[in-house]
């Protein structure tokens, strides 16, 4: 690995994007230049009617260290911690969850810090059964950031959450698993060809159902049962006119695979 390598491997696949972090050496850790192009690559893939959905993976033996704190200025007494949150993860986790497009994480590794907070920020998270995943911030004096507070109790509950949160301790990809943190743990040499599997089947179903599915259920964690109901109905109707949803319903009655063409709203 050269000074000149690029932190971030852009891959097009068919219908998809492979989007790796490229700071093996670092354990993918991020500093100012990987926020960049990841955000950049993320928007680029937003705009590509030809991307579907979207693989977020790291290169080398782990997934992402969270924040490089090697990065200059960080260790100062007088560092602005929020700021750093403010320009860099905040607006990535925002970037991931914003895409109207699936996003499919695989972790391999370590994923730790604010780098799991990445990891879960994604739609569907495969990881290796070996993995690892810490909330290792109480071991350097912080808390969960990078919406880990918001995540973690709504994915495994409240007392899970504040065991993780405070003691910091890593637990594997299959505990993480089996505890609903992520969706699957999977032996390590088929992680990558179950992930580009997934990526290749969600680049074939309809994108305009699934970036609303994306919104709607981001929606719902605030929402009451009535609004979201009223949601339901509205985001629907919408569906109901489109040509995927036409697509579907003649592929079902003629017994043949859909060909869904529509683009994300």
């Amino acid at each position: 690995m050269t000074e000149t390598a690029p932190v971030l491997l852009v891959d097009q696949r068919d219908g998809y994007r492979v989007l790796t972090l490229n700071r093996p050496q670092r354990l993918n850790a991020f500093d100012a230049g990987l926020h960049a192009a990841l955000r950049q690559a993320l928007a680029e893939a937003g705009e590509d009617p030809a991307c579907r959905a979207v693989l977020l993976a790291g290169a080398g033996r782990g997934f992402c260290a969270g924040q490089d704190l090697a990065e200059p200025g960080l260790t100062d007494p007088d560092v602005d911690l929020g700021a750093v949150l403010d320009r860099g993860w905040n607006a990535l986790v925002a970037a991931l969850r914003g895409l109207p497009k699936p996003v499919v994480c695989a972790v391999q590794g370590v994923a730790a810090g604010a780098g799991a907070s990445v990891a879960l920020a994604c739609d569907i998270t495969l990881v290796t059964e070996d993995a690892k995943f810490s909330q290792a911030f109480i071991r350097i004096g912080l808390i969960p950031d990078s919406g880990a507070t918001w995540m973690l109790p709504r994915l495994i509950g409240p007392a899970r959450a504040r065991a993780l949160a405070m003691l910091g301790d890593t637990i594997s990809g299959a505990e993480a698993a089996s505890m609903g943190l992520v969706y699957r743990a999977v032996p390590a040499a088929s992680l990558m060809a179950e992930a580009e599997a997934l990526c290749a089947r969600l680049a074939r179903l309809p994108a305009e159902a699934l970036a609303a599915t994306k919104r709607v259920l981001d929606a719902a964690e605030d929402n009451t049962l009535a609004q979201q109901l009223a949601l339901e109905a509205t985001v629907q109707r919408d569906l109901g006119r489109s040509t995927d949803y036409a697509e579907g319903v003649a592929a079902f009655q003629q017994k043949r695979p859909a060909r869904f063409t529509g683009a994300p709203e």
